[in-house]
């Protein structure tokens, strides 16, 4: 196994979804064989934007469940809680001391989401970038996979990093990179809105636990139009982005067939999406299943949870001990 260290979480807001399987979990399955892996379930970002949850402990325990039934090796990967690492919040503490306030107001996920709660712009969203930073650099690791959205919150991490390493004279944190396992672009599931990617609060997604009757009536409400007029023009959005559905979770000979449909300007949607929910329904039942399994194994969850927490402590307090060495922080007893 590689030595190179891959660090990546999901905040536990909502169900993984067909979006988190292709555009990050199937890939962490894939590095957990050839790179050192810690990944997290992020409560405590979770807090930002929804700081009073009805059922946080719940909703941590779901995504275990998902993390574990995609495929996450708990025998190879540490897979852990963040509020599990208490390290995580003393590192975040002594980055918060040479953080700018500058430098936080103008990262766009700060104004985003402030613009989007402005009645919850709270010093936690300001300070995100620091606290992901923290994530990030208690195991000095070397790569991150992030989307389009986490990019410049990345750039933040390695400009923590190395102000850290300027500031104190040493070489302690590594300049962690974006990464994706092939080197290409992770896929782009589109949600069933018509626009845009599927997302957990959009309301536009098909979540890895929704049982076949949820998904037959998602797709049949998805977005579509009156259909093509003219033999084989461009599809639009609402439109391609069934098609780039299908082209995940469909055989090639279906998609052939329905795209013959279009160009020909005999395709009938009410058809292609009821092949489109029995597709989707095929690839995410094995998923299912053994998510239900694991989340009614109590012990084998707290087992992987306690395991997972014992592994990154392990990192996390080989490079906290550095950190309080560096900065001087020592006990007199």
């Amino acid at each position: 196994m590689s030595k190179q260290v891959v660090l990546s979480g999901i905040r536990p807001t909502g169900n993984l979804h067909l979006g988190n399987y292709f555009g990050a979990v199937r890939n962490f399955v894939a590095m957990q064989d050839n790179y050192r892996c810690y990944f997290f379930i992020a409560d405590i970002h979770s807090l930002t934007t929804h700081p009073t949850p009805e059922n946080l402990h719940g909703s941590v325990r779901q995504v275990l469940a998902e993390y574990l039934a995609c495929g996450i090796d708990p025998d190879k990967a540490a897979i852990y809680i963040q509020s599990d690492l208490t390290e995580t919040l003393e590192l975040y503490t002594y980055l918060n001391m040479n953080a700018y306030l500058g430098e936080l107001e103008r990262t766009t996920s700060f104004k985003d989401k402030a613009r989007k709660n402005p009645d919850n712009v709270n010093a936690g969203l300001l300070t995100y970038p620091v606290l992901m930073a923290a994530d990030i650099i208690i195991h000095r690791a070397n790569y991150v996979p992030v989307g389009k959205d986490q990019e410049q919150n990345l750039e933040m991490a390695v400009k923590f990093a190395a102000r850290f390493n300027r500031m104190y004279g040493a070489e302690l944190f590594p300049k962690p990179g974006p990464f994706t396992y092939d080197g290409k672009d992770p896929i782009k599931v589109p949600g069933l809105d018509g626009s845009g990617k599927m997302g957990k609060s959009e309301g536009n997604a098909i979540n890895l636990i929704d049982t076949p009757e949820d998904i037959r009536k998602k797709v049949m409400r998805a977005v579509t139009d009156s259909g093509p007029t003219t033999p084989n023009q461009q599809k639009p959005e609402p439109i391609q982005n069934l098609f780039t559905l299908m082209n995940i979770v469909s055989k090639s000979d279906v998609i052939a067939f329905f795209d013959d449909k279009y160009n020909n300007c005999r395709i009938r949607y009410g058809d292609m999406k009821k092949q489109l929910a029995e597709d989707i329904i095929a690839f995410t039942a094995p998923i299912r299943e053994r998510i239900v399994s694991i989340l009614a194994d109590e012990a084998f969850m707290a087992r992987v949870a306690r395991e997972g927490a014992e592994k990154a402590r392990e990192s996390a307090s080989a490079t906290m001990k550095e950190v309080r060495k560096l900065i001087g922080i020592r006990r007199f007893f």
